[in-house]
């Protein structure tokens, strides 16, 4: 292997957060030490085609020039080969293209486990949570069953596929209004960035917000309010993780959606959040419980809420890939813990290398013999 470890950065992608992903690539590849590193960019398209370009030695100019939209692209074959030419002896030339993957896709295809599941076929070391975290991660029923077998607090909840409602909405309409009442949150089970959430404040805005979550996935999550503060615990390691500071989201418009997140810039963040001494170790415990819960590895942001009346805490998911643009808190929040960008980019990177390591020990031939 050179002195230089070669990251190949995959990006864009088949999900509403595409745009997300090309903010989270650009600022990522803005913080890259390019003397400990040579990256080479995979840019999948709103299609699904899978593109590279050369290995970059300074960060792009501009966004735009993540799409590799025109000239010297190569296409999906092509773009794919790096990731698999360390199978089966390696390259030509004895060494892999890429050391290490690293994922920056947001939503459907890239943080549910599907892509994970390629680099893992590909016995290629990735940052981030492997193929089950992912999964249950993105899945927000499962996400909160986990959750329940752990012991985690938690928002009272109801859910149900697109066949279920096609058959018998007045019973989930009923269900809802009875368990969860009126404000309630509509979301798509397998989303993040806020895409398909919607706040129901009668029976007339629950359908429509049913449907509309429906156009992104076919298993919805309906969530009751809680008039809480939003609180966030960044998570970094692998069997040992630890909790950064937490942080205070408060948003800009009536809930921390898409807008809010990305667009305007106008949400504020609190970091660390003025919280009690007791409650923020709390908050950073939950987090690390519900990061092994499910199996994480490598980064983890995880989000609660803090109720206004009581302080009571309750745990609202696990993002396995938040974002690493201007205005994602996963970075700040290390950074007020003193694990400024350049080194939580280094970290993440060897736990990748180390989890590798780790799982090649693992007889996957079945042979019992000794």
């Amino acid at each position: 292997m050179g002195s230089k470890v070669r990251v190949g950065l995959v990006y864009g992608g088949k999900s509403g957060e595409h745009e997300v992903s090309l903010q989270t690539a650009f600022a990522v590849m803005g913080e890259f030490d390019y003397s400990k590193y040579e990256i080479k960019p995979f840019y999948i398209t709103k299609q699904g085609q899978w593109k590279t370009g050369d290995v970059l030695h300074a960060r792009p100019a501009a966004v735009e020039d993540l799409r590799f939209e025109s000239g010297g692209a190569e296409q999906s074959g092509f773009a794919l080969a790096p990731l698999f030419d360390g199978l089966n002896g390696g390259a030509a030339d004895g060494e892999p293209a890429v050391d290490v993957v690293f994922p920056l896709l947001h939503g459907t295809f890239g943080e549910d486990g599907t892509i994970q599941g390629l680099f893992e076929m590909a016995n290629i070391p990735y940052v981030g949570a492997g193929v089950l975290a992912s999964a249950v991660g993105m899945d927000k029923i499962m996400m909160k069953k986990v959750f329940a077998q752990e012991g985690l607090p938690q928002c009272v909840f109801r859910y149900f596929n697109r066949t279920q409602w096609e058959r018998d909405s007045s019973y989930f309409i009923m269900e809802c209004e009875v368990a969860l009442g009126y404000p309630c949150f509509i979301k798509p089970a397998n989303l993040g960035s806020s895409v398909g959430v919607s706040k129901a404040k009668n029976r007339e805005e629950l359908i429509k917000a049913v449907n509309y979550a429906f156009r992104f996935d076919r298993k919805v999550i309906v969530e009751e309010f809680v008039d809480a503060r939003e609180i966030e615990v960044s998570v970094l390691g692998n069997d040992d993780a630890k909790a950064s500071v937490p942080g205070e989201i408060t948003a800009s418009n009536e809930f921390y959606d898409y807008k809010a997140k990305y667009i305007d810039g106008k949400s504020t963040m609190q970091i660390p959040a003025n919280l009690p001494s007791e409650t923020a170790e709390s908050i950073r415990e939950m987090a690390v419980r519900a990061f092994q819960a499910i199996d994480g590895s490598g980064l983890s942001r995880v989000d609660f809420f803090l109720r206004k009346n009581d302080n009571q805490i309750f745990i609202n998911e696990v993002n396995t890939l938040p974002g690493f643009t201007p205005f994602s808190m996963y970075p700040l929040m290390w950074k007020e813990s003193g694990v400024p960008y350049k080194e939580l980019l280094d970290t993440l990177i060897s736990l990748a290398q180390a989890r590798h390591a780790d799982k090649q020990r693992i007889d996957f031939t079945g042979d019992a013999a000794k």
